[in-house]
């Protein structure tokens, strides 16, 4: 899928069911720095849209309502990403709005946010920083293990992929509906995905192993996904 067709399904993903001040949020963020962070940072470091969240609500500790630029959820973690429109965050921010910012932010960590920030400039003029930190950060995470993409079949890729969609063990009957194959041969797949350490077997049975689930020592953007 080409980011432009992505990008359009993901802003209407997002939109549907939202109303009221989530709904303006995300129109009103659906502006030049939203989506120069999405093309020149999000996408070619993870190249899908996948678990991102935008204008993201959360109660804060005020009992109120709070927005995160962009909120990702991988495996148990949550991060909260911010971008700092320079306009916006500085000139403009009062000491009491400055103040207010720190704890809203201390507050994150506390709940059990990873944070990460980029000011407008950086995601404009150096793209590839941003991105390794994204990366980096997913990585650390999820113990990632370093995989070269040519290491891995077009077929394996398929299942990691349908497997990490899904967030829940797969079978090989699974396997079988995804890639038109017989059942041998999807458990020579899966098998050979258990020995390169990307899926863990589960559900073992007398006989055979009887589902399959994700290895947390990978992520999607470690496999080309």
């Amino acid at each position: 899928m080409k980011l432009e067709e992505a990008y359009k399904k993901f802003i209407e993903k997002h939109t549907k069911g939202r109303k009221g001040e989530r709904l303006r949020r995300l129109q009103a963020g659906q502006g030049h720095t939203m989506r120069l962070f999405l093309e020149n940072v999000w996408w070619p470091a993870l190249g899908n849209f996948e678990d991102l969240h935008p204008e993201f609500e959360i109660n804060d500790f005020k009992d109120g309502l709070r927005f995160i630029d962009f909120a990702f959820f991988i495996f148990a973690f949550r991060i909260a990403i911010e971008i700092d429109d320079y306009g916006t965050h500085i000139q403009k921010a009062s000491r009491w709005q400055h103040s207010d910012q720190c704890l809203r932010q201390n507050h994150l960590t506390i709940d059990g946010w990873k944070i990460i920030r980029f000011t407008h400039d950086d995601i404009k003029e150096r793209p590839r920083m941003c991105m390794q930190i994204i990366q980096q950060l997913i990585g650390k995470l999820s113990g990632t293990q370093i995989i070269q993409h040519d290491q891995i079949s077009i077929e394996e890729k398929e299942i990691l992929s349908f497997c990490l969609r899904l967030n829940r063990s797969i079978t090989p009957s699974d396997v079988c509906l995804l890639l038109s194959i017989e059942n041998q041969t999807a458990r020579k797949i899966l098998h050979r995905l258990v020995e390169k350490s990307l899926l863990i077997p589960g559900g073992e049975g007398t006989k055979r192993i009887k589902c399959f689930r994700p290895s947390t020592n990978i992520a999607p953007s470690s496999i080309g996904l």
